[in-house]
């Protein structure tokens, strides 16, 4: 609804305070070109003012109108230099955009007429010619054409259908009678395009351009017969679009609601002709938001001024939102089929009455895990992070994740953990509940990956980068794993990396005499440099400074499990003690520092379960270096010495630091890092 000239006023100056409340509703939508527009919005801001809805919409308005005045003296802002610099801008994006246009193929969008409303009416014809709505008192999912004349329309609370039509009829949803109707359309799609883009139950892309082509007809031939064919098919109606691409097509299957269609030419001028008039509402994409920050900060009512107003918006907004925006006034779309994507997230929410009872709420929970884990068992998923979605009464929203160590699907793992989030927010009263599972097994979405190639964060945060083996100079002996050898041409062995490496979880005492890497003198970098000067045979005089290290491990060697076990607090946080950096805390006390699991402080058992994991983790290095310990003082400075000799020669044939003391491997920073924790 357009805003009056007094809308500043507040609602108890202006004598039609439902004028300047946006809502929905109220938007054009096929078959209702004839409501009263203005007597819907009246009764929608009469039945809803004072409720919580009504006061989230005003949270919601007030954040908008803010931002549109924020944006306003933005563009207030903006210097003639500075506007001529952006359409210069403008002018060159819109020219790169135009050499991208392709004309060549032809696109269907199909969209089935008040669909579900429709298999309603099917399925009892005594419904047929009578306003009807699909849904409940609290929410309604469509209405029949009938009900659409009194401004009744999808996603409006059926108290508010019921009072704009009191002979409005409510028919309760039953999804599985619209999916054997919506495969029935899908059989007839796939006769015309075998690869065709379903967008929903009743909506879908297809590319006939191969059929136009290998049967020399027409798309308006091609639309015609397609929706012959559903007809025949499944007993309803639908109204198709034909254009260059598919945002157009899509805007073209509305023109001719219900059971019509409009064919665009595959001509540019044609289709600029079209683009100029058309309300930019009717573009996929832009919503009641983005339609107001359009309209009133830039004064863009349709998409021909989005290209008039181009150095405006590509000033104001990202350059990828810019391009949209470019891209809608010159009527580009997509032409090509996308390739198949693999989901990234599987999710399944209800919208009920509002209650705070704490067993209706879990009941709910339960019917949504199982509903969430029979979808991912029919596509055969599995995920780690599970998400957490609550609306309270009042309209907010809350989400609360966790993830796990192993990957779930089941209704009573996903129920297990849901339900530890869901009793870390009660009580509260809610309207919604929904569940999200995303991190699928990685055998499922894509090619396995290689098992002895580490991640990026595996890479920095076990040390192995630090831990790299000249051919057979390792000095730990066979224990060390397989996954930690690595080619001898990319190693480059330090003694003060081998040595940090070494009494990472040693004693702390130990860790005393390390070297401090963000120390100003960087005694590391340092020592690299005098290698890179020396011979060979003073090498050895070298680690002589180093020999108090060796000593002070020997004699301590024993009691790092002792430690470990001190450090261990009551809530499931591995503590420091006096000389030792942490090594495993929760950060914010909900992420785990060594590997980012996410586990709320509820989660009393996982949570120690966690920390037991990363101890025996520990335990398992310390035991796994035990054969360095045991060496003689004399034996470890020998196969120290080999080491860092081999590493010198190599070292001989680059310089890795281009100035001295000034930098230190990321490996070693990251390293470090992990270790401070």
């Amino acid at each position: 609804m357009e805003r009056s000239d007094g809308e500043c006023a507040s609602s108890s100056e202006n004598p039609r305070p439902w004028q300047s409340y946006h809502t929905v509703y109220t938007n054009a939508k096929a078959g209702m070109d004839g409501v009263d527009k203005e007597k819907v919005q009246k009764v929608v801001y009469e039945m809803s003012k004072g409720s919580k809805y009504f006061e989230n919409e005003e949270r919601k308005e007030a954040f908008i109108q803010q931002k549109i005045e924020h944006m306003r003296a933005r563009c207030a802002k903006l210097t003639s230099p500075v506007i001529s610099h952006y359409q210069k801008v403008a002018d060159k994006r819109i020219l790169e955009l135009e050499a991208t246009r392709d004309l060549s193929r032809s696109w269907l969008h199909v969209d089935m007429d008040a669909f579900y409303a429709a298999v309603e009416t099917l399925s009892n014809p005594s419904l047929k010619g009578k306003p009807m709505a699909v849904g409940t008192m609290s929410m309604i999912c469509t209405a029949n054409y009938e009900a659409r004349r009194f401004g009744v329309r999808a996603a409006m609370p059926g108290f508010i259908a019921r009072k704009l039509c009191p002979e409005l009829i409510f028919v309760p949803t039953d999804f599985t009678k619209y999916t054997y109707y919506s495969d029935l359309t899908r059989k007839v799609f796939c006769k015309y395009d075998p690869n065709f883009m379903a967008a929903s139950l009743d909506e879908a892309y297809l590319d006939i351009t191969e059929v136009c082509r290998e049967r020399g007809i027409s798309g308006i031939e091609i639309a015609e017969e397609l929706r012959t064919s559903v007809y025949e098919e499944a007993g309803l109606t639908c109204s198709a679009g034909v254009a260059p691409n598919r945002l157009l097509a899509k805007v073209c299957s509305d023109i001719n609601k219900p059971n019509g269609q409009f064919v665009l030419p595959n001509d540019r001028m044609a289709v600029m002709t079209f683009i100029s008039s058309l309300p930019i509402r009717k573009i996929g994409g832009i919503g009641k938001v983005t339609e107001h920050i359009l309209r009133d900060v830039f004064g863009i009512n349709t998409c021909e001024e989005m290209l008039q107003k181009g150095s405006l918006l590509c000033a104001v907004f990202s350059h990828s939102t810019a391009d949209f925006f470019l891209s809608v006034g010159l009527g580009l779309g997509s032409t090509n089929t996308p390739q198949a994507r693999f989901r990234k997230s599987i999710s399944s929410e209800r919208t009920f009455s509002v209650t705070e009872d704490k067993a209706l709420l879990y009941r709910k929970l339960a019917e949504i895990a199982e509903m969430l884990s029979a979808d991912m068992q029919k596509e055969g998923l599995r995920g780690r992070t599970l998400t957490l979605k609550l609306k309270t009464a009042s309209f907010e929203v809350r989400t609360r994740a966790v993830t796990l160590q192993k990957y779930i699907s089941s209704s009573e793992d996903i129920l297990k953990h849901a339900s530890v989030l869901l009793k870390a927010e009660l009580p509260v009263s809610l309207r919604l509940i929904g569940l999200r599972v995303t991190q699928f097994n990685e055998d499922k979405v894509r090619a396995p990956s290689d098992p002895t190639q580490k991640t990026l964060t595996n890479f920095m945060t076990s040390g192995h980068a630090s831990k790299k083996i000249v051919g057979d100079q390792n000095s730990l002996g066979s224990d060390i794993n397989d996954d930690c050898l690595i080619d001898d041409k990319e190693t480059s062995v330090s003694l003060d990396v081998s040595e940090t490496n070494n009494y990472e979880f040693g004693d702390p005492v130990c860790d005393n005499s390390l070297p401090d890497l963000n120390d100003e003198n960087c005694s590391f970098s340092n020592k690299i440099s005098e290698v890179e000067k020396i011979h060979e045979n003073e090498v050895s005089q070298l680690l002589e400074g180093n020999s108090l290290v060796l000593r002070q491990e020997e004699g301590s060697c024993c009691d790092g499990v002792e430690e470990v076990d001190k450090d261990i607090t009551p809530d499931n946080k591995v503590g420091t003690s006096s000389n030792q950096k942490d090594q495993f805390i929760w950060l914010d006390d909900y992420k785990c520092s060594l590997c980012g699991t996410e586990m709320p402080p509820s989660f009393i058992e996982e949570r120690q379960e966690h920390s037991d994991f990363h101890l025996a983790e520990r335990l398992q290095k310390e035991e796994s270096g035990s054969d360095l310990r045991i060496l003689t003082h004399r034996e470890r400075c020998v196969r120290t010495q080999r080491d860092h000799i081999a590493s010198h020669r190599k070292r001989k044939k680059q310089k890795l630091f281009e100035k001295e003391g000034t930098h230190i491997p990321i490996d070693m920073f990251f390293a470090k890092r992990n270790r401070n924790f």
